[in-house]
C-alpha cells in the first residue's frame, strides 16, 4: 500500500531570499544548514559576490532539501532564525524556543560574547529540529 507524505514547508523561500540579502556573510546558507559552505560564504564575502548571486537561483533547491531534513512542529524555523540573526546577542531565539536560562546567558554575555551567536548559527535547525520532535512527542 502507498502512503502519501505530506511535507510542511518548515524554511520559508520567502526568508531565505531575506537572508539570501545578507548572503555575502553566509545567513541564507546556515539557515538551509549548509554550515560548511556558510562558514565560507562568511569568510569570502559569499565567494567575492559570485556564489552569492548563484544561489538566487538555488535557495528553491535548498529550501526543498531542508523541508526534509529538519522535523517541523510547534517552532518556528523562520521566527527563531529572524530572531537568532537580527537579535541574536539579546538571546532572544533562545527564550522562543523555550531555553530560558540561555537566553538569559546570552542577554547577560551579549550572545556568549559573541561565539554563542556563531554556534547557534552552526545547530540552531538541529537545536529546533530536536525541541519539535521532543514537543510532538509529548503531545502524542
Amino acid at each position: 500500500m502507498n502512503q502519501i507524505v505530506t511535507l510542511r514547508d518548515n524554511h520559508s523561500k520567502l526568508f531565505g531570499y531575506i537572508f539570501w540579502l545578507f548572503g555575502f556573510l553566509g545567513a541564507h546558507r546556515f539557515f538551509y544548514g549548509r554550515k560548511k559552505s556558510g562558514t565560507l560564504y562568511f569568510l569570502t564575502f559569499g565567494l567575492l559576490g559570485v556564489g552569492w548571486l548563484i544561489d538566487l537561483f538555488l535557495i528553491p533547491g535548498m529550501d526543498d532539501q531542508t523541508d526534509i531534513t529538519y522535523r517541523s512542529g510547534p517552532i518556528d524555523y523562520n521566527i527563531a532564525w529572524a530572531m537568532l540573526t537580527f537579535l541574536g546577542v539579546l538571546g532572544i531565539h533562545h527564550f522562543y524556543m523555550g531555553k530560558i536560562l540561555w537566553g538569559i546567558f546570552y542577554l547577560l554575555t551579549g550572545g556568549l560574547f559573541g561565539f554563542g551567536i556563531l554556534y547557534d548559527f552552526w545547530t540552531l535547525n538541529e537545536q529546533i529540529s530536536e525541541r519539535n520532535t521532543l514537543m510532538n512527542l509529548a503531545t502524542s
